[in-house]
């Protein structure tokens, strides 16, 4: 008796699995693909950040990695 398997043989198992789970969760009305949106409130719009705002937020990263580099040194 063969106490280890094949590589075909775990994935032809793995994909019997992966079958089986797959018809339980059509049977329980979920298709698996996609979470069920919900309906509670509808998203709010998506702030926008100004090209000065950005550059700001750059300019104070680059100035927090040039006191990381220049400790390292």
């Amino acid at each position: 008796m063969e106490t280890t398997l094949s590589i075909e043989s775990i994935t032809q198992q793995v994909k019997e699995e992966i079958s089986k789970l797959t018809q339980v969760l059509h049977l329980l009305g979920g298709t698996g693909a996609k979470p069920a949106k919900s309906k509670a409130l509808p998203k709010a719009p998506r702030r926008k950040m100004s090209a000065a705002g950005r550059k700001k937020i750059a300019a104070a990263q680059r100035a927090r990695w040039a006191k990381i580099r220049a400790a390292k040194k």
